[in-house]
Formats: C-alpha cells, sequence, structure tokens
C-alpha cells in the first residue's frame, strides 16, 4: 500500500530512545514531521539528521513535532542521538511494522544484491491525523528546507 496526500496516517506505538512508548494518536492536534530513514551512523542518515537537528528551531517555531524512524533499537538510536546532540525523538521499528504500514519497507540492491529495506521518505501529518505531504526518493542534503518550506504552505 502506497499512502498518498489525504489519507489518514496509520496509526503507531512505538519505543523511543529511552524505551519509552509513543503513538501517534497522543499527537493528535499537533503537526508531525515523520521521517523514515535506513540506518543511525551511516553517511546519508547522519546528514540528513544534522540538517534537521541544525534548522531544529524552525520546527518548533512552526509547532511540529520531529520523529525519525528506522529499524534500529532503542540503544542504538540514543547513541545515535547523544553522538551528534539531536533535538528530537528517534523510534525505533525494530519489525519494521510501521515502515509497512507507511509503504516505506521496499525491496533494494546494492551491489547486485536484493535486500529489503528502508526508502528514505517523509510523511507531514497534519494536527488531525492526515497525510498532508509525501517527500519520497529524499535528498537528505536538502531535506530540512524542503520540510521548512512545506511547514510554511
Amino acid at each position: 500500500m502506497t499512502l498518498q496526500e489525504g489519507d489518514k496516517a496509520p496509526e503507531f506505538s512505538l519505543p523511543d530512545h529511552t524505551g519509552q512508548h509513543v503513538s501517534l494518536s497522543e499527537m493528535r492536534g499537533s503537526k508531525i514531521v515523520l521521517y523514515f530513514y535506513p540506518k543511525d551512523d551511516t553517511s546519508g542518515c547522519t546528514k540528513e539528521a544534522c540538517g534537521i537537528r541544525d534548522e531544529f528551531p524552525a520546527f518548533e517555531a512552526r509547532g511540529a513535532i520531529v520523529l525519525g524512524v528506522s529499524p534500529d533499537s532503542s540503544a542504538s538510536h540514543e547513541k545515535f542521538r547523544r553522538n551528534y546532540e539531536l533535538p528530537f525523538t528517534l523510534l525505533a521499528d525494530t519489525a519494521h511494522e510501521v515502515a509497512e504500514a507507511y509503504g516505506v519497507w521496499v525491496k533494494k540492491q546494492m551491489y547486485g544484491r536484493e535486500y529489503m529495506g528502508v526508502a528514505r521518505t517523509t510523511f507531514v501529518i497534519d494536527e488531525q491525523g492526515n497525510v498532508e505531504r509525501v517527500f519520497r526518493k529524499v535528498s537528505p542534503a536538502e531535506h530540512a528546507q524542503e520540510l521548512i518550506a512545506a511547514l510554511d504552505r
């Protein structure tokens, strides 16, 4: 299933970097930037996370909650947050159930080998829990600016 703009965002509850569960329904009334990324501490994922970190005051000024999701564990997320001073929440989707629900758990290919993994994708979810914007094939370096522009619309 491929989520489109206007669709109801699938509900989820995942452990964050501290092991506490975070649910989409708990954030109803706030705009959510839900970004899926493949792996902690890899070059593209670090570039994307640090770009959002560097622009984080702009997200806060727009009332947006930023949530990063990958198949890594809570412990891996805690280390990633600490190493790069990330001020936002990272969620551990170790069974990739949420990635599947959002349609971002896909067949990928590297060095001639096929495997399943996360397609770097971001969903902006409105205050009522609907998908407002979808960003596919995200460029890590420019993504934070692209998101801020979308939040200003």
